[in-house]
């Protein structure tokens, strides 16, 4: 499979890419000037982070595929790195409904965590992310040997419940909710029938 010079680098600097595209808004609306936030910026953002944050979950669960299926061995490289930027996002989308849209204010957490689903299971799904950022690393990996690969199975988990939560998010349209259910369960049955998808590849080869 094809080799990228600089893979690693080059990934990392176009993962900061969002952030710099989010703070150029911030930018254009604080002046006047053209920008995509509309009418209420403040859960536009919000918005923003979240859509960011599953688009890099769902690019950290698609490494193991490339590899398998394709071959493609040196996206394993950046796999750490894309659940490390999902855990990012995810704080950054948390941070910023916490500050624009309840203003620090606890209670409302609290109420809507309790009231609003959407709420409960994207909050759930956050407090999943923890622990699996806090493992990325190779201290924790030699610590926790075989737990370790147990661990980080929950982020299928994760991506389950962030389907739900863009699902029950959404008013009118859920074309974006459906797109990622198929993502996602495209990618689950690939980690479920992995063996079946490598004895498929397997038998591929052999006719070419």
């Amino acid at each position: 499979m094809f080799k990228l010079p600089l893979f690693k680098p080059v990934t990392f600097l176009l993962c900061l890419l969002p952030l710099e595209y989010s703070i150029y808004q911030i930018y254009q609306l604080q002046t006047g000037g053209d920008n995509v936030l509309g009418a209420d910026p403040a859960k536009e953002l919000v918005l923003l982070q979240g859509e960011w944050a599953i688009r890099f979950l769902l690019l950290t669960l698609l490494v193991t595929p490339l590899r398998r299926l394709a071959g493609w061995r040196q996206a394993l490289k950046v796999r750490r790195m894309l659940g490390l930027f999902t855990f990012f996002y995810a704080s950054i989308h948390l941070l910023a409904y916490l500050l624009l849209l309840l203003e620090l204010d606890f209670r409302n957490l609290g109420a809507d965590i309790l009231k609003r689903p959407y709420i409960t299971v994207g909050f759930t799904a956050y407090l999943l992310l923890v622990p699996l950022a806090l493992t990325s690393n190779s201290f924790a990996i030699r610590l926790l040997r075989n737990r370790w690969a147990v661990l980080h199975r929950l982020v299928y988990g994760v991506a389950i419940l962030v389907v739900v939560h863009v699902t029950w998010l959404a008013k009118s349209s859920y074309s974006e909710a459906v797109a990622y259910g198929v993502i996602v369960t495209i990618l689950l049955l690939v980690r479920v029938f992995k063996d079946e998808f490598a004895l498929f590849q397997e038998a591929l080869r052999r006719r070419v």
